[in-house]
């Protein structure tokens, strides 16, 4: 009897001690077995493939053309006593063009910074590469829906809603392509 009482307190201790007890897997993070690896909460990662080539072109051609001659002859009897003409004429002629194309293609990993009310994800990410002594950065920001996530944990830049690439060089080669302050001075006044 007197076991079956120190079974019954030890399992009491076991019972209330239980509230207290913590599961070896965070409820917050834990993902079964077979569920996919793709990112779904804050802080989890996903790789973006940025895939983005623009064109824009625009062409303009105007043409005027202008003439106006008004002449004038006073007579008196059969002897002209005045004449005068005047005559105004004006040509124009005026085009542009300009053209411009870029391309990046470049893989970045985001961090999901917070999940929106509709089960999308708010991603931001930067990536630096500094090859002969010239850095590198692209940085991203946008949303991603779960759906376009493929199950390598893989978006790509074409499916981010409110995307922002920027993609910025620093160092001498990039400085040196840099018009000069003077230049863009006179080009700012129109010279």
């Amino acid at each position: 009897m007197r076991a079956h009482s120190a079974f019954f307190l030890l399992l009491l201790a076991v019972l209330c001690d239980a509230s207290a007890a913590q599961s070896l897997f965070p409820q917050d993070g834990w993902r079964g077995f077979t569920a996919d690896n793709k990112a779904y909460r804050p802080g989890d990662v996903l790789t973006v493939q940025v895939f983005e080539n623009t064109s824009a072109s625009s062409s303009a051609e105007t043409g005027t053309r202008r003439t106006n001659h008004l002449a004038a002859e006073l007579a008196h009897g059969s002897n002209r006593v005045a004449q005068s003409a005047v005559a105004v004429a004006g040509d124009f002629d005026g085009g542009g063009r300009t053209q411009r194309a870029s391309r990046l293609l470049t893989t970045v990993t985001v961090i999901v910074q917070e999940v929106l009310p509709g089960g999308q994800l708010r991603v931001a990410g930067t990536q630096s590469v500094t090859v002969n002594e010239e850095q590198q950065r692209v940085t991203l920001e946008g949303v991603v829906r779960p759906a376009d996530i493929s199950d390598g944990n893989v978006v790509q830049s074409t499916r981010i809603a409110e995307a922002r690439i920027t993609y910025v060089g620093e160092g001498d080669l990039t400085e040196r392509n840099r018009r000069a302050w003077w230049r863009q001075l006179l080009d700012a006044l129109g010279f």
